[in-house]
């Protein structure tokens, strides 16, 4: 069985998308899926490359015992989007970045990453790093109900 991709996006790199590699990872681990899933992000931007996650991001996470310490920010390329089954946006400045930057053909694996949270009534994570401690928390709540999601319809649509 080949292994399924996923791709986190955000701008920087630096906050939402490490974040949500972070919880995404910890949880396929807690189910014994890390043979079967792929897992990395990446920033729409070039503002961050090679940095560590924003450490109010890494302080939130390890609140709840996910470390992103490790996680270097890097830029998204074509070649990931052609790599990729999942390219997952976490707003809808990056999706349009991202669906422009794929090659024909590619375009269906863009999406938005809250799609897998249906229940929450937002469609975009916002970004905390301008705003106070507390957005990186609410970040956390919204990221780790979408990774959930995106487990279940993984395990539904490609592992079962």
């Amino acid at each position: 069985m080949a292994k399924v991709s996923v791709l986190f996006v955000c701008l920087g790199n630096i906050c939402r998308s490490p974040t949500a590699e972070g919880i995404f990872r910890a949880l396929v681990r807690a189910q014994g899926l890390e043979q079967f899933i792929l897992i990395d992000s990446a920033g729409t931007h070039a503002y961050h490359i090679g940095e560590a996650p924003d450490v109010r991001a890494q302080a939130a996470a390890a609140r709840r015992g996910i470390d992103l310490s490790g996680l270097r920010g890097r830029q998204a390329t074509r070649a990931d989007i052609e790599t990729f089954d999942f390219i997952l946006a976490m707003d809808h400045e990056n999706l349009a970045h991202l669906r422009n930057l794929s090659p024909p053909g590619h375009e269906h694996k863009v999406r938005l990453f809250l799609e897998f949270a249906p229940q929450r009534p937002e469609r975009d994570v916002p970004d905390p790093y301008f705003g106070g401690a507390g957005g990186f928390d609410r970040v956390l709540d919204m990221v780790e109900e979408a990774a959930a999601g995106l487990l279940e319809h993984i395990r539904r649509e490609r592992l079962e």
